[in-house]
């Protein structure tokens, strides 16, 4: 079903009304950009009505709004436009209280289209939790908006269902998260906006690298580093699935594409389903991810990285998954991505 929605009036401002209502001008200029009829045809230098109006507002404001305007001090508020928006896919196990409280908060962001609570339990959720998450979107709900909550209900327990593909999504935007960790929802836009500009790679807060054994000059053989050999270091070739943007045609090529002896080898040891996702898009577009820098807040300490040995199991999917790949598909970099509206340090 498509919505069709006319295009707002054009309205047009005379010099003589300047005086009189000055303050519908920024309005005014705010609907001639979002429809662009502010703009003089190709080769004319002859500003509009409204631009002509705004110059002798500006002229006759008083002198501190000229000085605050003209250091970008103080700005003309536009209404936002409409966004696309993107699904939240969240990763959920026997977390009841954990995922009611990550979907209280993610319901609360802007572009939030559909919320789906990857469930892979062997029993369907129960009805108190259904009403209980239900609830807790609908009180969220904006005027004019509407989040749809999915339970995507999964047959088999793995941990290939986080990436099962699904059909029929309004946007091409996904949003992985796990049901433990939040993140602000301003991060959350911004890294949105981040992917929007590069929508082909994956756009996250997690970043890893991969170091090679330069021990053994007879063979490649990399080692799976952490958190602090990204700190240490600045460099990154992978980000986590467990807070990350990408876009959905990674669903169907991870399900459907993705060399069958990956997806067996993840239900098998239930871990690095994530380094197959990054893998698979590394491979297909060649290029790195990126890393926007979030604040994390981390809810719970029951998950597979909280196990022992975790880093040596790890490493070991990624030199399975090299050989299966026939080279190593990751791209390291050194880009990190920081919104400069809330951080002094850039």
């Amino acid at each position: 079903m498509s919505l069709h929605v006319p295009p707002p009036r054009v309205h047009t401002v005379t010099l003589n009304r300047v005086r009189a209502v000055p303050r519908e001008l920024p309005q005014l200029l705010c609907r001639e950009t979002a429809t662009g009829t502010s703009q003089s045809p190709r080769g004319s230098f002859s500003p509009s009505t409204t631009e002509r109006a705004a110059t002798v507002w500006f002229l006759l404001s008083p002198p501190s709004t000229r000085l605050f305007l003209y250091l970008g001090w103080l700005r003309i508020k536009c209404p936002q436009p409409f966004r696309k928006g993107y699904t939240i896919l969240i990763n959920t196990w026997k977390r009841n209280e954990l995922l009611l409280e990550s979907v209280l908060h993610y319901s609360k962001c802007d572009g939030v289209d559909s919320i789906h609570v990857i469930w892979s339990e062997p029993e369907p959720p129960s009805d108190s939790l259904y009403d209980a998450l239900s609830e807790a979107v609908d009180s969220n709900s904006k005027i004019g908006s509407n989040v749809d909550l999915i339970f995507d209900l999964n047959d088999e327990d793995s941990l290939n269902n986080r990436f099962q593909e699904i059909k029929d999504l309004n946007f091409d935007a996904i949003f992985s998260i796990d049901d433990d960790v939040i993140f602000p929802c301003k991060s959350v836009e911004f890294a949105f906006t981040v992917w929007k500009s590069a929508p082909e790679t994956m756009v996250g807060f997690v970043p890893r690298m991969l170091w090679l054994d330069t021990s053994n000059s007879n063979s490649e053989h990399y080692f799976y580093g952490g958190w602090w050999s990204v700190w240490w270091t600045g460099t990154y070739d992978m980000v986590l699935s467990k807070a990350a943007f990408f876009h959905k045609k990674y669903l169907h090529l991870y399900s459907n594409q993705m060399p069958q002896y990956i997806r067996n080898y993840v239900t098998k040891n239930r871990n690095c389903e994530d380094i197959a996702m990054a893998f698979l898009i590394a491979n297909e577009t060649g290029s790195p991810p990126i890393w926007v820098k979030g604040r994390i807040f981390e809810m719970g300490s029951t998950g597979i990285s909280s196990l022992g040995s975790h880093e040596e199991r790890r490493t070991q999917c990624v030199n399975d998954f090299t050989d299966v790949y026939g080279h190593m598909p990751l791209v390291s970099t050194n880009v990190k991505t920081i919104d400069s509206r809330s951080s002094w340090l850039w």
